[in-house]
């Protein structure tokens, strides 16, 4: 089984992928990290030297397909992607379980962290409180964008505020998954 995490940006896909993969024995894969190996660049110059929005998702398509077609039993976290034509194919599969994680935009904000241009993720807690009404605005944009682009995902599930830890142990119950162990 394949296992794909999609939704906005700090909403945990990351994390929850990660602990669900070393929970049922898969290997993990973040969309980020396979960007930046397959191009072997930062995600700052993978943005800054690819054009267009559409030509970034296209690039990421291709990395999903690879990685989907080539592995078995892998738990993936996908970056937001706006154009997912690419992977429609990988999203109907019998052996693919789409999961769009969601949550509040108060509970994604209380997780927001930040990357510098080399890639190093910090947070700054002052800087987002200062800038709250902002992000928190940002994030329900996402939210509701990506809720179009995802709508045909056939699996929702709601985070609402719970820790990684038990999204996963909910997940495990929640879904038909297996474990490698």
């Amino acid at each position: 089984m394949k296992i794909l995490l999609f939704g906005v940006s700090n909403v945990g896909k990351t994390t929850c992928a990660k602990l669900l993969a070393e929970k049922i024995g898969y290997t993990f894969y973040d969309l980020d990290e396979e960007v930046k190996k397959a191009l072997h660049t930062t995600l700052e110059d993978f943005i800054n030297n690819t054009p267009t929005l559409y030509q970034r998702d296209q690039i990421r398509g291709q990395i999903i397909k690879k990685i989907v077609n080539r592995t078995d039993k892998i738990v993936f976290a996908i970056t937001p992607m706006t154009y997912i034509d690419s992977i429609q194919d990988i999203l109907k599969r019998k052996n693919v379980l789409a999961i769009e994680l969601r949550d509040t935009p108060e509970n994604i904000f209380i997780r927001l962290v930040f990357s510098d241009e080399n890639d190093v993720i910090y947070e700054d807690r002052d800087y987002c409180e200062k800038y709250k009404d902002h992000y928190l605005n940002e994030i329900r944009s996402d939210i509701e964008w990506y809720g179009h682009i995802y709508e045909n995902i056939g699996y929702k599930y709601f985070i609402d505020g719970r820790s990684p830890q038990e999204v996963v142990e909910d997940l495990f119950k929640s879904y038909p998954l297996k474990m490698n162990k």
